[in-house]
């Protein structure tokens, strides 16, 4: 780290916003750990917020790479990391952004064998994922672990946000109905949700970005304790075709799996 950044560097960075928060709600997002699976188009994006706004530690989680379809949405694309692994990329970027912030990252898929160990004990955990098998682990388990999981989901410029409180009894499964809810993974209900994802959803850049701020920032609200968070089964939910564009809602028939 560059001599000029120590001491009160973090301090500095997070200067503009302290007139927001105060300095102990500042400290508390300073001292919290977010776990953020995926980091394409949402979590990318999620994840530069959260380093900018001055988390103090990532665990990232992507087992992809970056491809040149990336490019018209995820914001750690670009054409000089055409096929590096998103998850290492995601990595170097929050460290040139805000060096105060640890980073752990892992280049692999999401199973029941390893999803313990790499949600272990974070404060928060931050869907930005593309696939419901993998949604339902990771919600089950921050359950279990009593962690809130903040879950994104998108289809176009549709985009839908709400965070799932392990107090509650309304978890990701039971809100969007799905057939596993209540039942082990057996092979009729890994089938069942594998083609809930079985295409590839139409995506435009501007969703997925406002979506990983709207992510980021119900993470902030959490581990600092201001404003109001949008606990399930209330969601917001915005349609950058719709004039309208931000409801908050009791889950639409316009929610997106």
């Amino acid at each position: 780290m560059p001599t000029r950044y120590i001491g009160d560097g973090y301090w500095e960075i997070a200067s503009r916003q302290m007139s927001i928060v105060s300095r102990s709600e500042q400290e508390r997002f300073k001292n919290g750990k977010i776990t953020v699976i995926g980091c394409g188009g949402i979590g990318g994006q999620t994840i530069e917020m959260l380093a900018r706004m001055g988390i103090g530690e990532l665990v990232l989680i992507d087992e992809d790479i970056f491809d040149i379809s990336n490019l018209n949405r995820q914001s750690l694309s670009s054409l000089n990391n055409i096929g590096l692994e998103k998850s290492v990329v995601a990595k170097e970027k929050v460290r040139l952004i805000n060096p105060y912030v640890k980073v752990t990252n892992y280049t692999e898929h999401i199973s029941d064998e390893n999803i313990n160990e790499i949600i272990n004990d974070s404060d928060i955990v931050i869907d930005a994922l593309d696939n419901v098998l993998t949604r339902v682990i990771a919600s089950r388990t921050a359950k279990e672990k009593e962690i809130p999981y903040i879950h994104g989901a998108l289809h176009g410029t549709l985009g839908q946000v709400t965070v799932f409180m392990p107090e509650n009894k309304i978890t990701y499964e039971k809100m969007f109905n799905l057939a596993s809810d209540g039942k082990q993974l057996t092979d009729d209900i890994l089938k069942s949700l594998n083609e809930l994802t079985s295409k590839v959803p139409p995506v435009i850049g501007p969703t997925a970005n406002i979506l990983g701020c709207l992510e980021a920032f119900e993470a902030f609200k959490f581990l600092t304790g201001i404003g109001k968070l949008t606990i399930a089964p209330k969601m917001l939910s915005f349609d950058l075709l719709d004039l309208s564009s931000f409801k908050l809602l009791s889950r639409d028939r316009k929610s997106v799996v």
